[in-house]
Order: structure tokens, then sequence, then C-alpha cells
């Protein structure tokens, strides 16, 4: 056998390997194998530095809009939103880290509102305040959110017991992606 021939039938073999080899895709939304139990991600490591540049592009205009509403329920009782406010935080590195910190979770918790409270002197400082849109629950937990630019951001909002206005609070967090002109629906 010649040289090129045996580096030809080499080449040939590993070609053929690769393409025997099974691929999996992306993974799922979440990062997460599916199956898996869903536990508190670790803070990101590095300093998460707040910077007003970061949130600039969630201050452009969009076409994008979120219409949410409360699903929540807690050993069969159910919860209600209706007049609390909802927060809608784009999502930075330092928010990504902030959200890590406070809610055990980048994608989405549901928290005693005492406990995220409790952790707030963990979290990276700063004030994103001024790029946070705001919005109400009305009175059947439902709420939206227009004008918005492709992006991900985080919606928090807290809720209580139905008819117990001075019930246990909770403090629901989940990350959302807006994208192509569209409106996303989101139940917490």
């Amino acid at each position: 056998m010649t040289r090129f021939s045996l580096f030809s039938a080499v080449g040939l073999s590993a070609l053929t390997l690769a393409a025997c080899a099974p691929t999996l895709g992306p993974p799922p939304p979440g990062g997460r194998p599916m199956g898996r139990p869903v536990r508190p991600e670790p803070p990101p490591s590095g300093p998460a530095s707040f910077s007003a540049a970061d949130f600039a592009w969630a201050q452009a205009p969009g076409r994008n809009g979120i219409q949410g509403q409360l699903g929540y329920r807690n050993g069969g009782g159910v919860y209600t939103c209706a007049g609390s406010g909802v927060v809608l935080t784009p999502e930075t590195p330092w928010s990504r880290r902030r959200m890590t910190v406070l809610y055990g979770s980048a994608e989405r918790a549901a928290l005693p509102a005492d406990e995220v409270r409790k952790r707030t002197p963990s979290a990276p400082p700063g004030d994103a305040g001024p790029f946070v849109k705001r919005t109400t629950c009305d009175a059947n937990s439902r709420f939206s959110f227009t004008g918005l630019p492709n992006g991900a951001w985080y919606a928090i909002t807290i809720a209580r017991p139905a008819g117990q206005p001075q019930g246990a609070t909770v403090a629901l967090m989940r990350r959302v992606v807006t994208r192509g002109g569209r409106v996303t629906q989101v139940t917490f």
C-alpha cells in the first residue's frame, strides 16, 4: 500500500467514525439535561460589577411584548399578585449574578419574600432602577409589558395567598426572552 493510500484510508476511517458518532443537539432550555433535578446554581465566578453600559440595549424601543399571569399554587392554596408591582430587569452579567444570589437560580424561582430580603446584603451592589420597567398585576393577577427590544429579562413579582392580605408572601422570579416582534406568554 502506498503512503498516499495509507493516509487516505486513515482519513476515510476517521471521517466514517465521526459521522457515526451520536450527536445530541443543543442542550435543552436552561442548559440542563432533561430529567435531572433543578439545583440552585452557584454564583458565577469572577466580579459582577454594575455597569450602566451593559443595560443600554434594553433602552432601545422594540416590537416585543410580555403578557403574564400568576398561576402559582402552594399546598393547594391559590395565590394572587393583584395590586402587586411587577418589575422587568434586563439581563446583564451583573443582574444574572444578582438573581443567582437572591433566588438561587438565574432561570426561575419561588421563595419566601423574607428569605430573598435576607440575601440582599450578599448580592452585588448597584442600582438598576433607571433601567427596570414596571407595571402592576391587575385584579385577575395578569400583567403586560410592550415596546420591548429583543433580549433576556427577569420578571419579578410578589404573590400572597388569595383572601389573606396579611399572609406570607412569595417572591417569584422568571427569566423571559423576547424576540422576533412577538408577545411572549409567561406564567409564574
